[in-house]
């Protein structure tokens, strides 16, 4: 047995050697690259020349994954509690984890000529959700190009906007971090109370709300409605996406305006492009964006609940916002439609929807359910809140939307590391997550089929 061991750790060591030092799935891979811009991000907003009043290393950490989750939600104000340094820091990690280091990762080795090993092949068809190498290069080059242009645009606009109530380096320093904040569907702001100093500001508003809508639609629904640019040459999922997304923004701006016309805490105190203003925005913000120009801790628990719906969904696959996807909901919705009109396929747009891609759609719900009624059990243990505020907590960090009914600031440590988890979890796709701790194993057995009861 001692002769034994020592051979086994060298042929070990040599397999290793020879093989490399991870043996692990690309989401494995993804959720350590995330880790350490984490770990990254929490040294630096850690450092004394990050924040006016030294930061504690939990909501250093809290931070850091909220920014990097594109998250929002805020143990600190960024805006009052943070230098300049700091509020760099912060929507740089948010810059980073929205267009994803494999992005970053994949941009410069065809900047240094190198050619992908089929690892890092592997690596970046996962974080793209693409399923062909080829595509690979040109996405990721796309999703910088795309990104950077939408963002200088609303920065622009913005800058020129606020310029006329502030310094032009004020106005355009604001105008950047929103900017950025905006589109990679995080919900920092370095305005005292988000977005509600411009709550009937329509050029604020409107920028701000497209630029979610642009972030959140899926890097390749862009680049075909760019490349293609008429619609009935657009792919299916492309119409699918853009329909879906204004519908549920549509949908969910109608509902609330209705819910709110009448409440003296909201909308009832605004003119009527206010209220038009302050609902859409509202509803745009809850696919995973978390600005606000309303303080929705006066919502009614109707448009609450509208809201949690929104943020559970999100928006669309490879976007820089979260939620099960608006893909998802539609193959969901589609599977539904035949189940009930007994129909032997999944049909959209007289395309066939495989049985796998329906039964990923089902796996994605319901362990996104899973994370959320766990974090909420365990929340209810850690927190003297009222249910629907703790439930509201969970969803956002789950969906890494950042809102919040201002249970934030006043968490529990446990609580804050619970709901970093929850974060950290949903950015990466829960479904990814449980992919990276188990190992996928293909059974060559085939069963026989039996009768089961459900419904």
């Amino acid at each position: 047995m001692r002769n034994w061991l020592p051979l086994y750790g060298y042929q070990s060591y040599k397999r290793i050697k020879r093989s490399g030092l991870l043996q692990a799935s690309p989401p494995a891979v993804l959720a350590l690259g995330f880790l350490a811009l984490i770990l990254l991000g929490t040294l630096l907003l850690s450092l004394p020349a990050a924040s006016h009043e030294p930061l504690s290393l939990s909501a250093a950490f809290f931070m850091a994954t909220s920014a990097v989750t594109v998250t929002g939600l805020a143990v600190i104000d960024p805006g009052a509690d943070l230098t300049h340094f700091g509020q760099i820091v912060l929507i740089a990690l948010v810059q980073l984890g929205g267009l994803g280091f494999v992005t970053f990762a994949v941009v410069a080795a065809i900047t240094l000529g190198k050619k992908m090993s089929l690892k890092h092949q592997a690596l970046a068809l996962e974080a793209f959700n693409q399923t062909s190498v080829s595509r690979i290069r040109h996405t990721a080059l796309s999703v910088i190009k795309i990104s950077l242009a939408i963002e200088a645009v609303a920065a622009i606009v913005l800058t020129l906007w606020w310029w006329r109530d502030h310094p032009l380096p004020t106005a355009a320093y604001r105008a950047v971090f929103h900017a950025i904040a905006a589109f990679n569907n995080a919900g920092f702001s370095l305005f005292p109370s988000s977005l509600a100093g411009f709550v009937d500001d329509p050029v604020t508003i409107l920028i701000i709300s497209f630029s979610i809508i642009l972030g959140g639609i899926g890097f390749s629904v862009l680049h075909d409605a760019g490349s293609k640019r008429k619609w009935r040459t657009l792919m299916p999922y492309t119409k699918l996406i853009v329909a879906g997304t204004l519908a549920l923004n549509l949908i969910g701006f109608a509902l609330i305006w209705a819910l709110e016309t009448g409440n003296p805490d909201t909308l009832a105190g605004l003119s009527v492009h206010g209220q038009a203003l302050a609902a859409w925005m509202q509803s745009v913000t809850s696919r995973t964006a978390g600005f606000t120009s309303v303080d929705i801790t006066r919502l009614h628990d109707s448009s609450t609940l509208i809201i949690m719906l929104l943020m559970f969904i999100g928006g669309g696959s490879l976007s820089t916002a979260s939620g099960i996807k608006l893909g998802t909901f539609i193959v969901l919705l589609a599977a539904v439609y035949s189940y009930i009109f007994q129909r032997k396929e999944v049909v959209l747009l007289n395309r066939s929807i495989p049985p796998d891609t329906v039964q990923k759609a089902l796996a994605l719900v319901l362990v996104t359910c899973v994370f959320i009624f766990t974090g909420t059990l365990l929340m209810t243990i850690f927190e003297k809140a009222p249910f629907l505020t703790i439930l509201f907590e969970v969803v956002s960090a789950v969906s890494t939307t950042g809102l919040s009914r201002d249970l934030t600031p006043d968490l529990s440590l446990p609580s804050q590391m619970l709901i970093a988890m929850l974060m950290f979890a949903g950015r990466l796709g829960p479904l990814t997550l449980v992919y990276s701790l188990a190992t996928q194993k293909r059974s060559r057995v085939r069963y026989p089929e039996t009768e089961f009861q459900v419904g």
